[in-house]
């Protein structure tokens, strides 16, 4: 019985982490000069449809704020949120720069 409920504890958990900013939530990243970006997890969740689109090993594979460095130099090189934000899967990043920087 311990083994079974030490079990289910550990998938709780792991699925708790599975969606590490699930529709309804949001994670602010306030460093920015440019201004905070609010990753917004209903529209990024629809988007994707998986959570292994973005949660890679090479994208952001752990799902946890601030173990993954983010430059716009990477996001305009096609890398990390610049995979998506390319101005054909989503908005060019690039030229867009306040739908993501709000001061």
């Amino acid at each position: 019985m311990k083994t079974l409920t030490l079990t289910l504890l550990l998938l709780v958990l792991v699925a708790a982490t599975a969606l590490a900013v699930p529709p309804g939530k949001t994670l602010v990243f306030d460093k920015s000069p440019m201004g905070a970006v609010t990753f917004d997890g209903t529209i990024h969740n629809e988007a994707a449809k998986s959570c292994a689109k973005c949660h890679n090993k090479d994208t952001f594979p752990s799902m946890k704020k601030g173990t993954v460095t983010i430059t716009m130099d990477q996001i305009y090189a096609g890398k990390l949120c610049g995979i998506c934000h390319n101005g054909k899967l989503a908005f060019d990043a690039k030229s867009n720069c306040g739908r993501c920087h709000k001061k």
